[in-house]
């Protein structure tokens, strides 16, 4: 990981200010530009907490900061990953934390921003020990289950773990066959490790914790735009190019929205305006759950922002909490 610009260090803050500030929202909010303006007036550092913009092989299609915008200001954490790496919320708090000691407390205010609910969750809060699957496990699991409906999993997990498959929808593959490895692997249900947990390392500092909340139709319209321009800045070739690697399916990175529809098209299953609807669909859906997530896991202390009145609600409360 390439050291902070010490040009760019700022000195130390106030008694009283947050440690860090967290921006969270549905995808195509404008998060991203919000993080980039409050890391330039405020000497920050911009830390990716989106789950799929720690890939490398995505840069395109998980709207990743431009490198023009990654010269205005440090980011951290994007493209990171190789697209081969099972990355987990687990993960993520490992590197976040990792960063956090290395800085000290002494270099710019970190800015969390991204719309993973998980990762926000492990930042503070923190997430349950669950034990590390062996490859050689993970791989066999896979092998048995290929070509069996996810239904029939979830039944098969429901009389070793029936507390974890009643937690899970059954058609939900990835959660059912994560709860299936970790059986695997340890003998033990999911749920026994879910007492077990580790507190985030963010965990007791004060936080500025801003979430965008755009208007719904204006959202829906972004999101296509999007994923249009996205294409035209060469998505497709960038799937292409994931797609020549043959990954396993059940990879998160192979579940990025727009990935499944646009390997289908390069396949010849579907044409190529069908597979960009099913991107913007997906993209909408997910954006949909983004909203609800926040509003039933996350704390009261999340302020909800109209995106264009976001700068100033965060200036105005960096502001208070310097001043005290």
């Amino acid at each position: 990981m390439p050291p902070l610009d010490e040009e760019r260090l700022a000195p130390p803050r106030p008694e009283g200010a947050p440690a860090a500030i967290l921006i969270a929202g549905p995808t195509a909010s404008g998060k991203s530009g919000l993080a980039l303006a409050l890391a330039c007036r405020l000497g920050g550092v911009v830390v990716n907490t989106d789950s799929m913009q720690v890939y490398a092989d995505l840069h395109r299609l998980s709207a990743r900061p431009s490198l023009g915008e990654e010269a205005q200001a440090p980011h951290r954490l994007y493209g990171h990953v190789d697209g081969a790496v099972n990355y987990s919320a687990g993960h993520f708090a490992r590197d976040a934390s990792a960063l956090i000691e290395k800085w000290g407390g002494t270099e710019g205010i970190p800015i969390f921003v991204g719309g993973t609910g998980l990762y926000f969750r492990a930042l503070e809060e923190g997430l349950s020990d669950l034990p590390p699957v062996p490859d050689a496990v993970r791989s066999q699991v896979r092998y048995e289950a290929e070509g069996r409906p996810t239904e029939a999993l979830h039944a098969e997990l429901s009389l070793h773990d029936p507390e974890g498959a009643a937690a899970l929808r059954p058609s939900d593959r990835a959660r059912v066959m994560r709860a299936i490895e970790v059986f695997a692997a340890t003998g033990r249900p999911i749920a026994a490790f879910h007492g077990s947990r580790r507190p985030g390392p963010l965990a007791g500092r004060p936080l500025l914790k801003l979430f965008l909340a755009p208007e719904r139709d204006l959202l829906r319209a972004r999101i296509d735009a999007r994923f249009v321009t996205m294409m035209d800045k060469g998505a497709l070739y960038e799937v292409a190019r994931l797609a020549e690697r043959r990954l396993d399916p059940l990879l998160p990175i192979m579940r990025a929205h727009g990935v499944p529809g646009l390997i289908a098209h390069l396949h010849g299953q579907i044409g190529l305006d069908e597979a960009i609807r099913r991107g913007q669909a997906d993209t909408r859906r997910y954006a949909k759950r983004q909203f609800t997530w926040f509003r039933h896991q996350m704390g009261e202390d999340w302020l909800w922002a109209a995106p264009d009145e976001a700068l100033d609600l965060a200036l105005s409360r960096l502001s208070a909490a310097a001043g005290r």
